[in-house]
């Protein structure tokens, strides 16, 4: 695989940052994954850290060098992510659980596959054009569906941050799933957290993306929607990916990664978005780590019994 990819996490106007964000490749496989801890409820920021450590986590391990099913693995990964969110709370004896937003995107085989819970969206952007972009579980995207709000109001709606299905939440939150979509040679995919899109139109982020190459695109976009959004401002957390294909360029791309020479065993992982500074270890959290072996445990303990 070859690509150019960014990842960028900020704090905006708000206290703290709140989204995590990371991405980790294989030889054959790729994952990115964006979470928004939802300021309405205690500790957003734990859900999030669980949501984006848990899946990463399991990449880690699985991707030796590729998924053997990449939808099956959004699917069980975010599932057991929800549940060690849950875990967690319970075994801290917290009042309310905490809770994220989600979106992953799986890149194997020069097909890309994504999932999301919440309003954190996808886009994939081809020919200058939006292909596809997931649509938010929330009010006011079912107010847009019935026809009784305009798409381009959705931004500035009063109630465009009540989501209604999220990870943490008291039942299984309803895991939305793409169609195995082939990707192209120039392909861009987007994944974002609600203070990116918010301020944009969605042709504010097509033109940037066209402007220049990922790279430059999207610390300029970054700075936009930071500007619009003003003393306001929401935490902003983003991956852009450029699809640059399976096969080797001839002349290469500049700052591009390729994944030819990695080893069958190999695993590289970047993260943002992780404490104050923007990054921090991923194993620095003892009770986070109790929460995640615990539900590892259990699913072991299913499968080997077969109830899985």
């Amino acid at each position: 695989m070859r690509f150019l990819i960014h990842q960028e996490s900020r704090q905006g106007s708000r206290k703290s940052n709140q989204d995590r964000i990371a991405y980790s490749y294989s030889r054959e496989s790729l994952i990115m994954a964006v979470a928004d801890g939802m300021g309405g409820h205690l500790h957003g920021e734990i859900a999030a850290h669980i949501a984006v450590k848990f899946l990463i986590e399991a990449f880690q391990s699985q991707a030796r060098p590729r998924l053997e099913d990449p939808l099956r693995f959004l699917l069980d990964s975010i599932t057991n992510a929800h549940l060690a969110i849950l875990g967690y709370a319970e075994g801290r004896n917290m009042p309310e659980t905490p809770r994220t937003t989600f979106v992953a995107c799986v890149i194997q085989g020069g097909v890309a596959f994504w999932a999301h819970v919440g309003d954190s969206r996808l886009y994939l952007i081809r020919d200058g054009q939006v292909h596809a972009v997931t649509k938010d579980h929330s009010r006011v995207q079912q107010l847009v569906d019935i026809g009784r709000v305009r798409e381009e109001a959705v931004a500035n709606h009063p109630d465009r941050n009540k989501v209604y299905n999220c990870l943490g939440q008291s039942h299984l939150p309803r895991i939305e799933t793409s169609r195995r979509t082939p990707l192209r040679r120039g392909d861009t995919i987007l994944l974002c957290t609600d203070g990116l899109w918010g301020p944009l139109s969605t042709r504010t982020i097509v033109e940037a993306v066209l402007k220049d190459e990922v790279l430059k695109a999207m610390p300029a976009m970054m700075n936009t929607a930071e500007a619009r959004a003003g003393s306001d401002g929401d935490n902003l957390s983003a991956i852009g990916l450029a699809w640059l294909g399976e096969e080797a360029l001839d002349p290469e791309v500049p700052r591009s990664i390729s994944t030819k020479t990695m080893q069958m065993s190999d695993v590289a992982t970047q993260t943002a978005g992780f404490g104050k500074d923007g990054a921090a270890d991923f194993l620095s959290d003892d009770e986070i780590e109790r929460a995640i072996r615990e539900i590892r445990g259990a699913i072991s303990d299913a499968g080997t019994s077969g109830k899985l």
